[in-house]
């Protein structure tokens, strides 16, 4: 029988050597115990040029524990999309409820390389690929049925149909056999957030909690590439 790790047993020893392995682990258990809806709703705050700040809860789809970086995806032309062309850096949380822990990362953001970006849009449901297409992601629209108007079209576009139960005649098997294929916008895709500082956060008894800080400097080579430093790390008081 596996023993599971007490809240106040996970950064009491020695501080692991690589943060994100531990982000990672955190996320894989709190997928395996059920305990929250989404356990990686992830909270991503980008800002403007000049320092104004928004948030939004979008999907940690990958910690890449080495090299260094978590994968989300969204609409480019989007409003954290537009911040972050502008100001390429974000900070994102992490905070699993029924573990008692959160994991908080800043850094650099980079466009995911474009086949990351196929293969991770190809894996989606039909009507979420369509969605896509059709929604001008943070744009002003006049109405619900507008948007619903476009969405139609764009099945149509791509020989789809609309969204919604499948007439009884077809079965939801026969249908998705029968997917249309339907392209990656331009304007869609991955980023990665490069971490230059992971804090881990357990709760503690009477407010004592364990937190650390991890920080290391990122270079850009010449190729264009992204190489990470070591990391350092010290405690910090709750």
């Amino acid at each position: 029988m596996r023993v599971m790790t007490t809240p106040t047993d996970r950064l009491s020893g020695p501080l692991p050597a690589e943060p994100l392995e531990t982000a990672a682990e955190w996320l894989a258990e709190s997928w395996s115990r059920r305990g929250q809806p989404n356990p990686n709703a992830m909270t991503l705050a980008t800002s403007t040029i000049d320092g104004r700040p928004s948030a939004r809860i979008v999907l940690c789809k990958e910690i890449a524990a080495r090299p260094g970086y978590v994968v989300f995806y969204t609409n480019y032309h989007s409003r954290k999309g537009r911040e972050l062309a502008e100001n390429p850096r974000a900070a994102a949380v992490l905070h699993f409820d029924p573990l008692q822990c959160q994991v908080r990362i800043e850094g650099v953001v980079e466009k995911a390389p474009e086949p990351d970006s196929d293969a991770y849009f190809a894996s989606r449901a039909l009507d979420s690929r369509i969605g896509a297409w059709a929604s001008a992601q943070s744009e002003p629209i006049e109405s619900r049925e507008r948007l619903r108007a476009a969405v139609d079209a764009m099945a149509h576009r791509f020989g789809a149909r609309p969204s919604g139960p499948h007439p009884p005649e077809i079965a939801p098997n026969e249908a998705a056999a029968a997917e249309p294929f339907v392209p990656r916008p331009p304007h869609w895709g991955g980023y990665r957030l490069w971490a230059e500082a992971v804090e881990l956060w357990v709760q503690g008894e009477a407010r004592i909690h364990d937190r650390a800080r991890w920080s290391r400097a990122l270079t850009r080579l010449p190729n264009g590439q992204i190489e990470p430093g070591p990391w350092s790390v010290t405690r910090l008081q709750p």
